[in-house]
């Protein structure tokens, strides 16, 4: 006799349709800073192969920025999955 497992039912979240929406606003705000980071990162090396280590230097700050604001970004999310979980 061969038993199948019943399907794995996910969870919907029981919150309101603001909580939800400030989930959405948080993963876009660290997408795009990610996005940010990752293109000043590559003006950086392109700066640093030219040989113009002072706006490679630049931009690699500004990419930090752009990277401690996703992060911040991340820990809001966190937080909203942790309050409710």
């Amino acid at each position: 006799m061969t038993t199948t497992a019943a399907p794995v039912k996910q969870e919907q979240s029981n919150g309101s349709s603001s909580e939800n929406q400030k989930g959405i606003q948080n993963h876009k705000k660290a997408a795009k800073h990610l996005e940010e980071a990752a293109r000043l990162h590559h003006e950086a090396a392109k700066h640093h192969e030219a040989g113009d280590h002072g706006k490679a230097a630049k931009s690699t700050l500004e990419a930090q920025g752009h990277f401690h604001l996703a992060s911040e970004a991340q820990k809001e999310d966190a937080k909203h999955h942790a309050v409710n979980s």
